[in-house]
């Protein structure tokens, strides 16, 4: 259940999230964060959600930038398209899915710190 709940906290950062490819810094609640843009910030865009601005996305841009490479953002974006693919990965016993499933979390929770108010 509590990582139902990550997955589904996960999803909501990853649908608020995104960057500027002109390196601007803004204070989140908890760290300066450099935006940037990339996948998760084109995702984070186009995802129509309310919360989504240059902002909020490039803050979680920033943040994947430092938690994840960029096949972990590719794989990410890919959950946009085909949410049950989160849980499928979620869920796998491929090690290299549980390694991957494990940095996102961390990703995850360190957007949702790091980002939150803006």
């Amino acid at each position: 259940m509590k990582t139902a709940g990550m997955m589904i906290a996960a999803l909501l950062v990853l649908a608020a999230c995104g960057g500027d490819r002109n390196a601007r810094n803004y204070s989140g609640s908890n760290a300066r964060v450099a935006t940037a843009s990339g996948p998760i910030y084109s995702a984070c865009m186009r995802s129509g959600r309310k919360a989504a601005n240059r902002t909020l996305c490039g803050c979680v841009q920033g943040v994947a930038n430092r938690e994840l490479n960029m096949s972990d953002q590719r794989l990410a974006v890919s959950f946009y398209g085909d949410p049950h693919k989160a849980q499928v990965v979620r869920q796998s016993d491929n090690s290299r899915n549980e390694a991957f499933w494990t940095r996102y979390k961390s990703y995850a929770a360190r957007a949702e710190r790091t980002c939150r108010g803006l």
